[in-house]
């Protein structure tokens, strides 16, 4: 299952914005987190996919949803104007973020280039 994730289980699992100013990221694995709103249409032709991807990819990567309704603090935190934004996080680097939705093929190359991860 893809996991919904609030301020505090961001801070845990992505990002601790409070303890760190730069970059650091806290994960185990490479993460994609789907910024989306219950209302986007896009954001609910990407939901499924995701969840098939975190079903083929398993522990490979974890994929996380935040909805920017709810955590108006990250999606400020990052800037969102445009939902789906996907922010992309290889386990060594910068995150990249993708704007708008993808197709399975799209998701797939991703992990690949950006993350590093196969199945």
């Amino acid at each position: 299952m893809v996991e919904h994730l609030t301020v505090e289980t961001f801070k845990a699992k992505v990002f601790d914005f409070e303890q760190n100013k730069d970059w650091k990221f806290e994960g185990d694995r490479p993460c994609l987190v789907d910024f989306y709103a219950e209302w986007c249409g896009p954001c609910k032709t990407v939901a499924p996919i995701l969840e098939e991807l975190k079903e083929e990819y398993g522990d490979n990567l974890d994929i996380y949803k935040i909805d920017t309704e709810k955590e108006r603090e990250l999606a400020a935190m990052f800037g969102i104007q445009s939902i789906p934004s996907l922010l992309f996080i290889p386990k060594d680097g910068q995150p990249q973020m993708s704007q708008g939705a993808m197709s399975k093929e799209s998701f797939k190359q991703a992990f690949s280039e950006v993350l590093g991860v196969g199945k």
